[in-house]
């Protein structure tokens, strides 16, 4: 059985997008979106610097439209048939788009929407996210929560992702939980899914409510609490909350051990979901789809495992 997913903000690197547009049709269909939602999607993914492409206005659909174009170099879902498909936070955005929820460019329009509102809230207080590296989940949770920091991201295979202000988050550098190894500061620009995002809810919630959601044609697996979603009008309704709720991803996970995971397809920019799938799915195939080279493999890998 397959899984298809997508990642969150923060995989993104400057010009990771160029080879994917050599592809055939491919440039056109990146202006064509980049023309819908007023952002250049070619320039950020080729040109521009690493600071540029931090800004949570770019990041977000830079990533979801990479997602969108690298899976499609595969197939659209009916031909890949996955047994399932996922995203990490705002990968749940390109998730709903291989799920059918919603076609590509509605998933455009309203995670540029998320983006600006997630910028707008970032910009309210100076805060950021720091993964932590090895340690117990419990007590890492507790300590963060005596700091006032959120565990933002559950991530399993050891990695929790913690989220506050500047000034905590430099505490937590100083006094690290038990056990855990290292604190890595995120190429992120907010405390994002905690409340410190609150402000972004309402602002999407409204672009949500002018959608008209599709129930998904294979099962969508939710970050809120690793469970599958029917209902498209639930997986919007989701889609608005995790922006300020954590995201479970190690729920996802044990969700797709549940349903009898043997590979994992992770779309461009993959590699962060592919790390830690390695670490908690042990026995699992999985591939990460970084530029169009690795493309036959993933073909190879959907014949020997999709529509198990």
């Amino acid at each position: 059985m397959l899984v298809l997913v997508a990642p969150g903000q923060g995989a993104q690197t400057p010009g990771f997008l160029t080879p994917w547009l050599d592809l055939p049709g491919a440039a056109d269909r990146v202006a064509a979106w980049s023309d819908v939602i007023g952002l250049d999607l070619v320039h950020y993914g080729t040109q521009a610097d690493a600071d540029a492409i931090r800004d949570t206005a770019v990041a977000q659909p830079l990533l979801v439209a990479a997602g969108l174009l690298s899976a499609a170099a595969l197939g659209d879902t009916s031909e890949i048939a996955p047994g399932a498909v996922a995203g990490h936070s705002v990968g749940e955005i390109t998730a709903a788009a291989f799920a059918g929820v919603l076609d590509d460019t509605a998933a455009l329009a309203l995670v540029r929407k998320r983006g600006l509102a997630m910028a707008d809230a970032a910009a309210i207080t100076e805060t950021g996210m720091s993964a932590l590296l090895g340690g117990d989940p419990e007590t890492s949770v507790a300590h963060l929560e005596r700091l006032g920091l959120t565990p933002a991201n559950i991530n399993g295979a050891g990695q929790i992702v913690a989220a506050g202000t500047l000034e905590q988050l430099a505490a937590l550098n100083e006094d690290k939980p038990e056990g855990v190894r290292k604190v890595v500061p995120l190429k992120v620009a907010g405390a994002f899914h905690t409340r410190h995002m609150a402000p972004a809810v309402e602002t999407l919630a409204k672009a949500a409510a002018q959608l008209a959601p599709a129930d998904p044609k294979v099962p969508y697996v939710s970050n809120k609490d690793g469970r599958t979603v029917a209902n498209g009008a639930e997986v919007l309704e989701r889609l608005v909350g995790q922006v300020a709720n954590p995201v479970r991803w190690d729920l996802c996970m044990e969700t797709f051990k549940e349903l009898g995971v043997t590979a994992l397809i992770e779309v461009c920019p993959g590699g962060t979901l592919t790390g830690l799938a390695k670490r908690a799915l042990p026995g699992v195939k999985t591939l990460a789809l970084k530029t169009p080279d690795d493309l036959d493999a993933a073909r190879e890998l959907i014949a020997e495992h999709a529509g198990a």
